[in-house]
């Protein structure tokens, strides 16, 4: 990103507390694009009206992960001046987009949708049936996007799939009512571990439900605990023994989060991640000396979001005032989208 017209949306589900997941898939490439300050405005939205459509039978789930999703938020390094943080339920006008760009996307395209069938096979509770919210979320996705005329939409690589029929849904428009809607650009994150760190048990996921995350609000013996009982290399059984480092959580988590810093301060026998990986590899390293350096690795690093979160705890009325002036702004940038998207449908009767 160069351009200083360009408008960035962020957005984080709020159905638990952010985890270390988030953090290198998401959270840290989001800070460094607002820091760099390449654009018009950024905004970062907690979608707890997203976050209900797989979660309507728990609607306190949602509204208590709001504020710990802003906390987090915080805790990495959003800055509410150069961040316009907002509630997604509290922007009306993306409920009235959505209904208008349901004409323009047709049940057939929704279920061609990879994201919206990779994620109805994994959601149990949709045995009985998939509520229409869930199943047309990638339309309320293109409303969030374009309400704010979003050309930047940082994603992990799994929500690809929904940019795209963003862009779909915005060329159509365009192309039935005139050019009004911003066509949005996915930015992924660069590094492909960082895409998505697997559970700490060797689970492909991280899931609240599988007890298998780090979270960032994680205190230091939870983290000590939970690296301690990590799952490695299950045929590394003895020191001398070669270890697989490519499927082992350990070495993901070390080749995303060790730097040589922290090397020289914590393990200074090995200058990198590489040497390290390569003597676990044709053995002679045992997992709890791998372990421990993670364990230092981690410690560094969340201790500093830790703090900064926990100065914010402090102050609720403070982050709630965050979020109340930010989501004015979210809204009032809305409504003059919903005003250019009317004028187009030629909706526009008392005007």
């Amino acid at each position: 990103m160069s351009d200083s017209k360009n408008i960035v949306l962020t957005g984080i589900r709020p159905t638990g507390a952010l985890h270390i997941g988030h953090l290198v898939g998401a959270l840290i490439a989001n800070v460094e694009i607002q820091n760099q300050g390449d654009y018009a405005r950024m905004y970062g939205m907690i979608a707890d009206a997203q976050g209900l459509t797989d979660n309507f039978d728990n609607p306190d789930k949602v509204r208590e992960n709001v504020m710990e999703v802003a906390l987090d938020m915080l805790a990495v390094g959003y800055d509410p001046k150069k961040t316009t943080m907002f509630i997604q339920s509290e922007v009306a006008e993306l409920t009235e987009l959505t209904f208008y760009y349901m004409n323009l996307v047709t049940v057939a395209r929704l279920q061609r949708n990879p994201t919206v069938k990779t994620e109805i096979a994994q959601k149990e509770k949709f045995n009985g049936g998939v509520p229409v919210g869930f199943f047309t979320y990638p339309i309320s996705q293109a409303a969030d996007i374009t309400a704010f005329g979003a050309n930047i939409v940082p994603v992990g690589q799994d929500q690809l799939p929904m940019i795209e029929q963003t862009a779909e849904i915005v060329n159509k428009f365009n192309n039935i009512y005139g050019e009004t809607l911003v066509l949005p650009h996915a930015v992924v994150p660069k590094a492909q571990a960082a895409a998505r760190l697997p559970g700490t048990d060797g689970n492909a996921k991280m899931s609240k439900s599988l007890n298998n995350c780090i979270y960032l609000k994680d205190s230091a013996e939870d983290i000590a605990a939970k690296v301690k009982t990590m799952f490695t290399d299950p045929n590394h059984l003895r020191v001398e023994d070669p270890g697989n480092t490519k499927d082992n959580p350990v070495f993901i988590y070390l080749s995303v989060f060790a730097k040589p810093e922290h090397f020289a301060a914590f393990l200074p026998e090995y200058a990198n991640y590489e040497e390290l990986a390569a003597h676990y590899e044709r053995g002679g390293l045992g997992d709890v000396k791998v372990k421990k350096f993670l364990n230092s690795v981690l410690q560094e690093t969340l201790e500093p979001i830790r703090a900064r979160r926990e100065s914010f705890v402090a102050r609720p009325d403070d982050v709630m005032d965050i979020l109340r002036e930010g989501t004015k702004v979210a809204r009032a940038a809305a409504a003059e989208t919903v005003n250019h998207v009317k004028r187009a449908m030629k909706l526009n009767y008392f005007e």
